[in-house]
């Protein structure tokens, strides 16, 4: 019952929040719904796994085979986590931030949230596509009516990537649906099918595609930057720190298993376009003036990395993704605050606008430098250990594939510091000269965070014990 949980009080709690019109009491009842869904999936988590109530099935749509089945292994433990734990910290950081038609806009956040765990927790491929659209469709929305001056045609761009995707995969979907024995949507069933390789290698793209511009990948990405610079900063937090996560977890969950063929058929090509959107994407990063562009390109390089080291299709490596996932969720988040935060209080997100404001900031500018150091994966951050097993997965796929994949490292170190030095050091200019510290609620909010990213780079043994068994089922055999 926990698993249903997690999407009922969500989807209640953003189908009342469209009919609230009091600013103060819009995101009063955002803040609580998402705090009550979190302690949900912590009892349910660290109380009541040994109970079984972590999974839930019943007849949904009969006719057609598709039960309302949901499940969490320990990735989606790990996914549901961050997502729960995300809107939270999310809604505290941008508490103060003022939106037109209030109700609405945290109604909509809800329901993706909402969608956002369906996605994570269905092992029906019918529930799992109403999801992934139903997680999708309210980003629209926030994009569109809350985004930037360019958010028409930027949220345009973006409608049409995603249906393209989406169509994609619903007739991967249903031709799968009609080859299972009885006609069903159970995922346990496709598993098992056994497609002869000819099928495997066109379905493999069918999804593939759809998956690839959710991360998004090379040369499926370019929706992307655009999206994060125009969308509300909140919004723009929930798709970098959770939504690119459906792409990687759908790979994991519904491409590798069934079409475990075509994946070693196309591995090469994958990671190739993978390593070439990680340099691709640093060396874009490094030429930004504006904090928003540049880590949406530093996401780009990160999510190349998680996508490669799937296909390396090697335990190490795959331990490394999932929990990077959770990571680089905690870590984007925290930067974007900052960006939120910047923005917010000096009107600009330019470096060449900035400097000096650790002058005038300075507990800002210590809660930013951890999350930049865990941008770039220095040890004994939460970043270092799944970018340590990733790498140590691509090497053992192929030395000089690993190699060129590094240089990754390098180039986030020079546009992360960068980015670092020329906001928060040197001497203050005219936007920071009357800056001031940033609200308590954002300090404390980062404070969380900083605490995650230590706690986690010391001591990540929890969550790699948590992903053992997802690691064992899609990689039997190895």
């Amino acid at each position: 019952m926990i698993a249903v949980l997690l999407i009922l009080i969500p989807v209640l709690g953003g189908l009342i929040s469209l009919f609230l019109k009091e600013a103060g009491t819009a995101r009063s009842w955002a803040l609580l719904s998402s705090v009550v869904t979190f302690a949900v999936a912590l009892s349910g988590i660290f109380i009541y796994d040994h109970l079984n109530e972590l999974s839930f099935n019943a007849e949904w749509v009969t006719s057609l085979g598709s039960n309302f089945s949901l499940s969490m292994d320990g990735m989606g433990k790990i996914l549901c986590l961050l997502t729960t734990f995300s809107f939270p910290v999310v809604f505290a950081a941008t508490y103060k931030n003022n939106y037109r038609q209030p109700g609405s806009f945290y109604g909509l956040m809800l329901l993706m949230q909402a969608g956002l765990t369906g996605v994570f927790l269905a092992t029906d491929g019918l529930l799992f596509y109403f999801f992934w659209e139903l997680a999708l469709i309210p980003a629209y929305f926030l994009c569109s009516i809350w985004g930037g001056e360019k958010r028409i045609a930027v949220t345009f761009k973006f409608f049409i990537y995603t249906f393209i995707g989406s169509v994609l995969m619903l007739a991967g979907i249903l031709y799968l649906y009609f080859q299972t024995p009885g006609h069903t949507f159970s995922l346990q069933s496709w598993y098992h099918l056994n497609l002869p390789a000819n099928s495997q290698n066109v379905l493999f793209w069918l999804f593939f595609i759809a998956f690839a511009i959710k991360m998004p990948v090379f040369p499926f990405h370019t929706w992307q930057p655009d999206t994060y610079e125009q969308a509300p900063t909140g919004v723009t937090m929930i798709l970098s720190g959770v939504m690119v996560k459906m792409g990687i977890f759908a790979v994991i969950r519904w491409l590798v298993p069934v079409f475990p063929l075509a994946t070693a058929h196309f591995a090469n090509v994958v990671i190739t376009l993978s390593v070439i959107g990680m340099i691709y994407a640093s060396l874009l990063a490094i030429r930004q003036d504006d904090i928003k562009r540049l880590v949406a390109y530093s996401s780009i390089a990160h999510i190349g990395l998680m996508c490669a080291a799937i296909f390396t299709q090697n335990k190490i490596g795959l331990e490394g993704v999932i929990i990077q996932m959770f990571n680089h969720g905690i870590n984007v988040i925290g930067l974007w605050i900052v960006a939120d935060t910047i923005e917010k209080q000096l009107g600009t997100r330019k470096f060449s606008e900035l400097g000096g404001l650790a002058q005038k900031a300075p507990v800002l500018a210590v809660l930013f430098m951890v999350m930049a150091l865990a941008n770039i994966a220095l040890p004994l951050t939460n970043s270092f250990v799944g970018e340590f097993l990733m790498f140590n997965g691509l090497f053992q796929y192929n030395v000089w594939i690993a190699g060129i994949a590094g240089l990754s490292i390098i180039l986030a170190a020079v546009y992360t510091l960068n980015m670092m030095q020329k906001i928060f050091y040197g001497d203050t200019v005219a936007a920071t000269v009357h800056a001031q510290e940033t609200s308590k609620n954002v300090q404390w909010v980062l404070a969380i965070l900083v605490i995650l990213v230590i706690a986690l780079g010391i001591y990540p043994q929890p969550m790699i014990n948590l992903v053992k068994d997802t690691v064992n089922a899609v990689l039997p055999n190895l």
